[in-house]
């Protein structure tokens, strides 16, 4: 009976060790995805760059499909803490210069490894 014990023990503490040490697609590990949200080569400012996990194609362009989302800053710049994974970003934003509803986005996939510094621009267009 307490070689059973023992045995079920090591066991889930090799799967709770295993669990924990693959996080994948989420945010928060040790990569770092940064880049500017630009419409040519425009910086839009405080643009939202929205993130679906486990994703290389364009999800649509309802937000509540993504996971989470990040805002670049007053000048179009984005940083991003990852896992390692697959990720679809998609970015909206405003650009004054274009016709109403001023409104461009657009967006791409980036495959993140273990400790990546990736830098993307994520160009946005009118539609």
């Amino acid at each position: 009976m307490t070689k059973t014990i023992a045995k079920l023990l090591i066991l889930l503490l090799i799967t709770g060790f295993a669990v924990v040490s693959c996080k994948k697609n989420q945010i928060g590990g040790k990569a770092t995805v940064r880049g500017t949200v630009k419409h040519h080569d425009k910086p839009i400012e405080n643009a939202y760059v929205y993130i679906k996990f486990n994703s290389s194609e364009f999800p649509g362009e309802d937000i509540k499909l993504y996971d989470t989302y990040v805002q670049a800053d007053a000048s179009g710049n984005f940083s991003i803490s990852f896992y390692k994974g697959t990720y679809y970003l998609y970015a909206v934003g405003f650009d004054l210069d274009v016709p109403p509803p001023y409104e461009v986005k657009g967006g791409l996939s980036v495959v993140v490894k273990r400790k990546d510094d990736l830098t993307v621009d994520i160009a946005v267009s009118e539609h």
